[in-house]
């Protein structure tokens, strides 16, 4: 049973972050944001009150939240009941654990796409003239260090070379080679993710130039590590399998359901100190000081 209480209490604590820290963090930044953008957002929006709006939105995602909490702890009750049966049902679980995780994530995605919706309208209708954008050179260890880029490569030899062993001895149910095609594909977009933040264009027009490096970090940080957690979790589903130690399967995947919730809050988790982004200051770092030029864009 304790494989079943490690479960259990993992799940608690992704109700506690997906549902309650996370949102908390998300409100603290928008109202930080506002703080310091209060100027801006009064030239961009005269007569709005953005100080309202924001707590509206505090209010309301808060309340959307509490919801999605209380319904994790009826799971949860609804959990600690029926894994105490016997014969419990080991195919529903997963399934009410992913469909939750979905219900967490629901308002990040409500969020994601009011915010593009505004961003579309707002660059449609701007009529400031020719915007100058900052010439500057960006590269990848400009906003991540070169040590999760070479954990998460090595990560995957790593899952390559176990699949290859596994195949040698097969266990019932495995994917074979499969598990490969799926972790490469997540790599490709995330890679093409990546990409695109680095050298594509600034889809969103409020933001400034500090605001636009710090979301190319949380991007690329967040892409790094969501391909490492899909490369563990990938590799230590196919070792507990191997090893008939099935019985700890939920445990993994609420571990990894409960990085998820991390990754999606990277952007909004407080951080000691002033940020370490380049140029979040507004300023450009010293060593592309020399670099950059204004152009209309």
């Amino acid at each position: 049973m304790i494989e079943t209480y490690a479960f259990l209490a993992m799940f608690t604590l992704q109700i506690l972050i997906g549902s309650v820290l996370s949102p908390a963090w998300l409100i603290r930044r928008v109202r930080e944001k506002i703080a310091s953008s209060g100027e801006r957002l009064a030239e961009l929006f005269p007569g709005v009150d953005y100080k309202l709006s924001a707590q509206r939105f505090a209010i309301q995602h808060r309340a959307f939240n509490t919801g999605i909490a209380a319904l994790g702890l009826l799971l949860l009750v609804w959990l600690f009941i029926h894994m105490q049966r016997p014969g419990w049902n080991q195919t529903k679980v997963p399934l009410f654990l992913t469909a939750y995780l979905f219900a967490q994530l629901t308002p990040l995605v409500f969020i994601a796409s009011k915010a593009a919706k505004f961003n579309r309208a707002f660059k449609s209708s701007w009529t400031d003239g020719k915007r100058k954008a900052l010439l500057q050179r960006r590269a990848l260890f400009d906003f991540i260090s070169p040590l999760p880029v070479f954990i998460a490569a090595f990560s995957y030899v790593l899952l390559f070379a176990l699949v290859l062993y596994i195949r040698q001895h097969p266990f019932r149910g495995f994917g074979g080679l499969t598990n490969i095609v799926v972790v490469t594909l997540v790599y490709a977009l995330n890679g093409l993710l990546v990409y695109g933040c680095l050298y594509g264009r600034n889809r969103n027009p409020v933001a400034t130039h500090a605001d636009r490096l710090f979301a190319i970090e949380m991007v690329v940080k967040g892409s790094v590590y969501a391909c490492i957690a899909i490369t563990v979790f990938v590799s230590v589903s196919l070792t507990l399998s191997l090893l008939h130690l099935q019985r700890w399967g939920l445990f993994a995947v609420s571990v990894f359901f409960v990085i998820t919730m991390l990754i999606c809050s990277i952007g909004v988790i407080p951080r000691r100190g002033p940020g370490n982004v380049p140029g979040s200051d507004g300023r450009l770092p010293p060593s592309d000081s020399r670099r950059h030029s204004e152009a209309p864009t």
